[in-house]
């Protein structure tokens, strides 16, 4: 369509919305073969989503990560708690998308976009884009508190569930060879800060991972000094589920030796100490923050308007407002349910959803047709306790216990990427729970690593730099 016809029908009132937003775009650049060009930043559920989508299509796509794996972050928890192997849960997305010949794969940290030139800025370089999705993910949000970004424990990718994981283990070594006992309780208190999914899931295994394996371990040591605390600032664990099975999930977390704390906020985390704000502390060598997330620290970078999270508010077509050709999916995007009403959750079933969508409405501008809004089918939610024992809340099923937590294992299965990966991962959950044993108790420390786990001084969460 030209700008004259534009103008024209726009003059007769015959332009709808959708062939406004599509009058919008930019023309095409030229690329080598001659076809519009798709830029995906991220190869999580959503990204990956989109490039199943488009793969085939008249369009060429590229996908950027800084990784060169798309990452099961669901269970990620597990290989902190020496549950499964750091490759159980990754997957090279060069092998995910060597079928596609319309789809390239660069590893690429991404630090902003250039929305008027069209091009995403890279530590590598520019690249240039007649459509982009940005789907870069979450970090963890500390609300604006230093102390807790330096001082906790983060668990977002591989590299985080392996360092809490040698951390964890590192503390029983030192607990070990520590004659003074004060210290010692302190090496074996392990503290998860946030009552949702994670925290949850996270607590329950760190508890099985000292109740059945280290406890066998390390003998020497009295296991009844090792406690787990649950941390929560409201006054109830898994908000988002029924009341019925928070009370559930907090009385397997208790039986199986968590300690669940409720309305307690927390104030400050530094040198081995827990405060709250009501003054209280609580000695702890290990703190895991799992209690809030925000959008993609790439969001503050774009320019753009930001709602509650950082997340960047987008149109029910789920582009930016003024920029249909740049879509932003998943955590990064902000769109609510209804007007005034919640946004889309952060989760993965909703990023693969937008992702999809998002590529079938760049397909729809490319053939000149309309764009569709989003629309969420929502699946329902889970979490797994500890063995055995799940929540499960979907399709108005309501239940707890071994059932639940056998659909967690099939639904967790079903969206793992990789046959190879399902395997292994389905062989090792079988081991472990035959065996009551976990084979993955390896500390495996860079030297800068080993180095600022002696020195206690030093901040533990070294974060990675903004971008994707």
């Amino acid at each position: 369509m030209t700008i004259l016809e534009f103008e024209t029908m726009r003059a007769n009132g015959t332009a709808s919305k959708a062939t406004q937003l599509v009058a919008l775009l930019p023309a095409p650049r030229e690329h080598s073969t001659g076809r519009p060009r798709v830029v995906v930043v991220g190869a999580g559920f959503g990204g990956l989503a989109v490039a199943r989508k488009l793969a085939g299509s008249e369009v060429d796509v590229l996908l950027l990560d800084r990784n060169n794996y798309h990452g099961f972050w669901p269970l990620l928890y597990q290989v902190a708690t020496a549950g499964l192997e750091p490759e159980a849960v990754a997957y090279p997305v060069r092998a995910v998308l060597r079928k596609h010949a319309n789809v390239d794969f660069a590893m690429a940290e991404v630090t902003g976009v250039d929305f008027e030139r069209r091009v995403v800025l890279t530590d590598g370089g520019e690249e240039s884009y007649d459509y982009l999705v940005l789907a870069a993910g979450s970090a963890n949000n500390y609300f604006g508190n230093n102390a807790l970004a330096e001082h906790t424990l983060g668990m977002k990718d591989v590299d985080e569930a392996q360092r809490l994981r040698n951390h964890v283990l590192t503390c029983f070594e030192h607990a070990v060879r520590e004659h003074e006992p004060e210290r010692r309780r302190r090496l074996l208190t392990f503290v998860v800060i946030g009552g949702g999914p994670t925290g949850v899931e996270l607590a329950g295994a760190f508890a099985e991972l000292i109740r059945h394996v280290l406890k066998k371990d390390y003998p020497m040591l009295d296991i009844g000094e090792a406690r787990v605390v649950l941390i929560e600032a409201t006054d109830t664990i898994l908000s988002t589920f029924p009341a019925n099975l928070q009370h559930r999930a907090r009385a397997k977390l208790e039986r199986i030796g968590v300690e669940v704390r409720l309305g307690s906020a927390v104030a400050n985390v530094e040198h081995d100490l827990v405060t709250f704000k009501d003054g209280t502390v609580l000695p702890a060598a290990t703190v895991v923050w799992a209690a809030g997330v925000r959008a993609s620290h790439l969001a503050d970078a774009l320019g753009v308007q930001q709602a509650r999270s950082a997340r960047v508010n987008v149109t029910s077509a789920l582009h930016l407002p003024e920029r249909p050709e740049v879509f932003v999916i998943g955590d990064m995007a902000y769109l609510e349910q209804t007007p005034g009403g919640a946004a889309y959750p952060m989760v993965a079933p909703a990023a693969m959803q937008m992702g999809t969508q998002a590529a079938r409405n760049i397909l729809a501008q490319v053939r000149g047709k309309p764009l569709r809004p989003f629309t969420y089918f929502n699946k329902g939610q889970m979490a797994t306790i500890g063995r055995s024992a799940a929540v499960f809340d979907a399709f108005g099923i309501r239940m707890a216990g071994l059932l639940a937590w056998l659909g967690w294992l099939f639904v967790h299965l079903l969206y793992l990427v990789g046959f190879r990966n399902r395997v292994i991962v389905l062989l090792n959950w079988a081991y472990n729970y035959f065996t009551y044993d976990r084979g993955v108790r390896l500390i495996l420390w860079t030297e800068y690593q080993r180095q600022e786990e002696q020195q206690p001084d030093i901040p533990r969460n070294k974060t990675r730099p903004s971008g994707v």
